[in-house]
């Protein structure tokens, strides 16, 4: 987007399509006393709530609501923006966004020109854009809102919360004010070089670097739980037929999702649903069974098959499932160990012993060292929650932490960018002769990685890959 669109006036439907009780059309620009005027009769006076009409070309009731005036810069986007509260219709809301966009270009009869020149239909997310742009919030908080309003679990929902609250950013911003102060003494010494003041133990430069080490360890540790709790884990459960994947599935969501049947290959294709473990979200994915190509009864099987392969690929975990009561049969046994030797290293896999409650169920296995395991009934629940905390284990969330703050993988990355310019810096830092030059460069890469968390140092194509993921009228 050119700049000069930035400028222009928007106006959008800032309420969920479809109908409801209340509906918002949003207006942002600067100088919208003209518009008001024609659309409500009046002057508005400001951040009160005003009831009455909102009328059309020619002076009748569209409908009758509430309007509010925000003047900048204390507003949502930092510019004077007008809401107007309507009965959320679809149609009265339609009536509403072509009415603002008529009063706009319309002439003022006090001065004779367009009431808001340049209104237009506001992009994805361009109000919140506004707000980031004018200084009203910054990246990071333009995220969270995003991510509160997509949030699937009531944990991701408080996390998302307090970053909006700026609970992330003032640990950034700690960071970084840090990153500062060390980067004017590294710079002042290599400025000020014939005053021969040993700097790395007068001003204590390898203390205050570590403590900023600990401090960035410490925050990356908060932002992957956050991470998590906005992204949850792909989970894949694979395995041969009627080991029971799709019983686990249903015993895991507490409903009955996928088709169980004593026949094999009954779950032709993947069956997905979102469940929640301790508030972090779990994708689970259901697949068609594995065996080998030339096993499989016809070309549906097959393509099944291949759409359970790309699933494991993609997981974060996958679960193989084991059938306790076939597991000393042989060719079973055989096609688990083809299967095993066939899963992705890069995925890490629990192996789960299905059916312990069945008769004539075989006992478990040794397993390699450091190869997770756990053994359940999918039919009476036995075990799961053994299952549930290895997931979590698996995917490193940690019980019980206060004030977890949602964050997203572009967060994760920037600050492991910035750790590993830091631990860089403290290898120069540890030389003999200290290596200033090198260390202040260390300092500059880390402090710009930080910066690009909150929006410091933020390209215009993350800003539009942000930004164009908000819905309308936000």
């Amino acid at each position: 987007m050119a700049w000069s669109e930035r400028t222009q006036p928007i106006v959008a439907i800032a309420t969920a399509s479809g109908r409801g009780a209340v509906g918002i059309v949003r207006v942002s620009g600067k100088g919208l006393s003209g518009l008001i005027q024609a659309l409500v009769g009046r002057e508005l006076p400001p951040r009160q709530a005003v009831y009455g009409p909102f009328r059309d070309g020619h002076g009748e009731a569209i409908d009758h609501g509430l309007a509010l005036f925000f003047p900048g810069p204390h507003s949502y986007t930092g510019e004077d923006v007008l809401e107007l509260q309507g009965h959320g219709g679809p149609v009265v809301m339609q009536l509403l966004l072509a009415r603002c966009l008529e009063a706009a270009a319309e002439a003022d009869p006090g001065t004779g020109r367009a009431r808001l020149p340049g209104l237009r239909l506001a992009e994805p997310g361009e109000f919140t854009q506004r707000a980031f742009l004018n200084d009203k919030i910054d990246l990071a908080q333009a995220e969270a809102i995003a991510d509160l309003i997509d949030a699937s679990t009531e944990a991701a929902a408080r996390s998302a919360s307090r970053s909006l609250g700026g609970v992330f950013s003032k640990e950034i911003d700690d960071l970084r004010d840090r990153m500062i102060n060390l980067r004017m003494l590294v710079e002042a010494t290599l400025d000020f070089p014939e005053e021969e003041i040993d700097f790395l133990e007068k001003a204590d430069a390898r203390g205050k670097l570590q403590r900023i080490a600990d401090q960035l360890d410490t925050v990356l540790g908060q932002a992957k739980q956050g991470a998590l709790l906005r992204e949850g884990l792909q989970v894949v459960l694979a395995g041969q037929p009627n080991a029971g994947k799709s019983s686990l599935l249903n015993a895991l969501a507490g409903a009955e999702l996928a088709i169980v049947t004593p026949i094999a290959g009954t779950t032709r294709d993947k069956v997905s649903e979102t469940i929640q473990i301790e508030g972090v979200p779990l994708h689970v994915i259901d697949t068609a069974g594995l065996r080998a190509d030339h096993e499989a009864t016809d070309e549906v099987e097959r393509i099944g098959m291949a759409r359970s392969w790309e699933a494991i690929e993609g997981a974060d975990a996958v679960l193989f499932l084991h059938d306790l009561t076939r597991l000393d049969e042989a060719v079973y046994a055989a096609a688990d160990a083809d299967i095993a030797t066939r899963l992705p290293s890069h995925v890490p896999v629990v192996h789960v012993f299905n059916k312990v409650d069945a008769p004539g169920a075989a006992t478990v296995p040794a397993l390699a060292e450091g190869q997770e395991w756990v053994a359940l009934s999918a039919r009476t629940g036995q075990g799961l929650e053994a299952l549930r905390q290895t997931l979590l284990r698996l995917a490193g969330w940690q019980a019980a932490q206060e004030g977890v703050f949602i964050a997203r993988q572009r967060h994760v990355q920037s600050l492991r960018l910035a750790r590993e310019h830091v631990e860089t810096a403290q290898a120069h830092a540890a030389l003999a002769d200290g290596a200033l030059d090198l260390m202040a460069e260390e300092l500059r890469l880390a402090h710009n990685a930080l910066g690009t968390i909150t929006g410091a140092f933020s390209s215009d194509d993350l800003l539009g890959e942000i930004f164009t993921r908000f819905c309308i009228g936000k």
